[in-house]
């Protein structure tokens, strides 16, 4: 029973470490087979994994990646992930025409507002098409990314910073007169709709402002991209907005609400 327990404790790691991060589950299984210290096993074996993981993911997954047609994307003055957990679990990964897209995307950003950065949040997994990158339905080929919405700090100050640690969670929701998509999806049986709420990781700013004009000329340039094929964002913002273009579009009450980020994917 107790050999059945530690077996079944392992295979859980292994799945959560998939899902997570695409290849700490492979490394951690490589970590118990070959690895034997004869005491204070947990600790040791912690350790080596979490060093072996630090090194892989700092050198050895960007140069294997570009096998499988990714690259990494940059952390710079001009596109930043959200937080480093982004890259440290290995969801900051992209076709090489995603990442010059999303460079030019933020040039044109900056040229109307130079200190704003191009923030995103879950984009892809290093390696093969069609590996799922959990909890997203899409995200498994490179070519999607989800882009935080621009802010206001409570003194009208531009900032980029994002009302929660994980970027997600936090809505722009339909004023009064506004239609609530969220409500129709939630009342038709997808109780999913909304359930991103619970993945903010704590919301330190929520005191920030949506910038409707920033967000505007942000979706417009998206949506004028040639290589756009699809953004994803509330009805109820595009409608704010002012956006016509049959690009940016309703996702479908299958998936979760897109009125805390835009999901972006190209052609």
């Amino acid at each position: 029973m107790k050999t059945a327990i530690k077996l079944l404790t392992h295979l859980t790691i292994i799945a959560i470490l998939t899902a997570l991060t695409q290849v700490g589950g492979v490394l951690y299984g490589l970590v118990l087979l070959f690895y034997r210290p004869q005491q204070r096993k947990t600790i040791k074996r912690a350790a080596v994994f979490t060093i072996s993981y630090f090194i892989l993911n700092l050198w050895g997954i960007p140069q294997l990646a570009a096998y499988f047609g990714r690259v990494e994307l940059p952390q710079n003055e001009k596109i930043q992930a959200h937080n480093y957990g982004y890259r440290l679990l290995n969801r900051h990964y992209v076709t090489p025409e995603l990442k010059a897209q999303l460079e030019e995307l933020a040039d044109q950003m900056q040229r109307h507002e130079p200190d704003l950065v191009l923030v995103y949040l879950d984009a892809n997994f290093p390696f093969i098409d069609g590996f799922p990158l959990f909890p997203h339905l899409s995200h498994n080929d490179g070519k999607k990314i989800d882009l935080s919405f621009v802010y206001r700090d409570e003194f009208g100050k531009l900032t980029n910073d994002k009302p929660s640690r994980s970027g997600y969670g936090v809505f722009e929701s339909p004023r009064l007169g506004e239609f609530n998509q969220t409500e129709v999806c939630l009342n038709s049986g997808n109780k999913q709709y909304d359930k991103t709420t619970w993945l903010t990781l704590g919301t330190p700013n929520k005191e920030l402002a949506f910038d409707a004009k920033l967000n505007t000329r942000l979706l417009q340039n998206l949506s004028a991209n040639s290589a756009t094929h699809k953004i994803f964002v509330e009805p109820h913002l595009k409608h704010r907005l002012g956006i016509g273009s049959s690009k940016v579009r309703f996702q479908g009450c299958h998936a979760v609400r897109h009125d805390d980020h835009i999901h972006w994917q190209i052609k």
